[in-house]
C-alpha cells in the first residue's frame, strides 16, 4: 500500500513515519512546516492517483489556542483535510485524518461511543466536528479516528509555570491522557488491517486505558518535576477549562472489536522534561 502522509513537525508524524516504515508499507512523507500557511490548491496537486491512502496526521490538542488564532485553526484543521479528501475522492483514494473528544460538550454521563453526534464548545472542537461531517459527505473510503486528550498538552502546561505560582486543574474534568506515539501506533495498526482488505470505513476512537481527572493527572505529572520546580496545584476550575468538555472519556471498544488495536496505559510513558 502506497500512502502519502500529510503531516507537521512534532512526535506524533515522527512516530507514525517509524511504524509505518517498520511494516513493509510505503509511506511517502510530506511535511508541511507551517500547514496554516499552504495554498489549497498546492497541497492537492501532491495527491496523485499512484497513493492508495492519504492520512493526515495534522491535528489541533489545545483549545485554547485555537480561540487565540480562530481563522489559522479553521486552516488547519478544516480547509486543509477537506481539500485533501476532495482530491483523494477525486482519484478513487481512501483517507484516514485525525480528530478528538473536544468535538463533544462533555454533558453526557457514560463514556461517549463513535456514533454520538458532536456538539463542540470551542473553536478547535468546531473545526473537527465540521470536518468530521465533510469527510463523511465527500469521501466513502474515509476513516476518522477521534483520540483522547495529548497527554504532551498537559505536561507543557504543568512545564509553564514554575513554584512560584499556582496551577489550577479541576478533579471535575475527567479523560484519557494519550501519548502521540502510543496514537501512532494504533493509526499504523489501523493501516495494517486496511491493507490487508478490511473494509471497515467510518468513525473510530482511541485514547489511553485508564481514565484520569485532571487534577489528578496534574498530581502525577509534577512527580516528574523537580521539587523546587513544582508549581501549586490546586483542585478548582480555570477560565481555559470553559472550552473543555467536562467529560471528555471516549468508549474504544469498536477499535478494539474491528482492528484488534487495544488500549495502553499512559502512566508508563511519562518522563520528566529534560533540564
Amino acid at each position: 500500500m502506497k500512502i502519502l502522509v500529510v503531516y507537521e513537525p512534532g512526535e506524533l508524524g515522527e512516530a507514525l513515519l517509524s511504524r509505518l516504515d517498520a511494516t513493509g508499507l510505503e509511506p511517502t512523507p510530506l511535511l508541511l512546516s507551517r500547514p496554516s500557511d499552504v495554498a489549497l490548491d498546492q497541497l492537492q496537486s501532491w495527491v496523485e492517483p499512484c497513493f492508495d491512502m492519504v492520512i493526515n496526521a495534522i491535528t489541533g490538542a489545545d483549545p485554547e489556542k485555537a480561540e487565540q488564532a480562530p481563522e489559522e485553526t479553521r486552516h488547519r484543521l478544516y480547509d486543509l483535510p477537506v481539500a485533501l479528501a476532495q482530491r483523494a475522492a477525486f482519484h478513487a483514494i481512501a483517507m484516514m485524518s485525525l480528530s478528538s473528544c473536544q468535538v463533544f460538550d462533555g454533558r453526557k454521563q457514560q463514556a461517549y461511543i463513535a456514533s454520538n453526534p458532536g456538539n463542540p464548545l470551542s473553536v478547535l472542537g468546531r473545526c473537527q466536528w465540521d470536518c468530521e461531517q465533510a469527510l463523511r459527505s465527500h469521501l466513502p473510503r474515509h476513516l476518522i479516528l477521534r483520540v483522547g486528550w495529548s497527554l504532551a498538552r498537559f505536561m507543557e502546561r504543568i512545564s509553564r509555570h514554575d513554584s512560584t505560582e499556582i496551577l489550577y486543574l479541576s478533579s471535575r474534568y475527567q479523560g484519557q491522557p494519550t501519548p502521540w506515539p502510543d496514537c501512532a501506533r494504533a493509526m499504523t495498526a489501523i493501516v495494517q488491517q486496511l491493507d490487508c482488505g478490511a473494509e471497515a470505513w467510518g468513525t473510530y476512537q482511541y485514547a489511553a486505558s485508564e481514565t484520569v481527572s485532571l487534577y489528578d493527572l496534574g498530581l502525577a505529572l509534577l512527580d516528574q518535576f523537580p521539587v523546587n520546580q513544582r508549581p501549586h496545584l490546586v483542585d478548582e476550575e480555570a477560565t481555559w477549562m470553559r472550552l473543555e468538555p467536562a467529560n471528555a472519556v471516549l468508549n474504544c471498544r469498536k477499535i478494539r472489536y474491528t482492528f484488534g488495536v487495544q488500549q495502553l496505559s499512559w502512566s508508563p510513558t511519562i518522563a520528566a522534561p529534560e533540564a
